[in-house]
């Protein structure tokens, strides 16, 4: 005897993951444009709130390993984004920064990110998007998630 079988769309997760896909895509190909990934982007508007950062700290606050930062920063080094220097308590050690231009970017990535943002939910009520952002952040906590959607 064969069990029946749910729907697809019977799934929370299916309508989050579908709207999370079309949501993110219309994004990545925003930032795109400016020749930056999402990943790189979640770099970027981290190290924009501060003046240097470890890339074992950076790692830790977005929730990545530190090969898959180290791999990111290279890229944005290559685009002039980003500067890696010496720590200057520890020489040894290394630090990630902001270069000029990568510090110019942000602020118009982020009015990529309220433009995307606008575009898919600006049709919700104030009360309706409230109610929809404290659920999510509520799973988030619940499952205890730690890394950061950066695709």
């Amino acid at each position: 005897m064969t069990l029946p079988a749910s729907e697809l769309t019977d799934h929370l997760g299916y309508w989050l993951r579908y709207v999370s896909n079309h949501v993110s895509h219309a994004f990545a190909r925003k930032v795109d444009a400016h020749g930056v990934t999402v990943a790189e982007w979640v770099v970027m508007r981290h190290l924009f709130e501060v003046e240097r950062l470890a890339p074992s700290r950076l790692a830790e606050r977005i929730g990545m390993t530190r090969g898959a930062v180290t791999k990111l920063a290279d890229r944005l080094i290559a685009k002039s984004l980003l500067a890696r220097t010496a720590d200057p308590a520890d020489g040894r050690a290394q630090t990630l920064a902001l270069t000029p231009a990568g510090r110019a970017l942000v602020p118009q990535l982020a009015a990529l990110a309220d433009a995307n943002d606008a575009e898919f939910f600006d049709h919700l009520a104030a009360a309706e998007r409230t109610a929809l952002l404290n659920l999510l952040r509520d799973l988030v906590e619940r499952h205890g998630l730690r890394s950061q959607p950066v695709e």
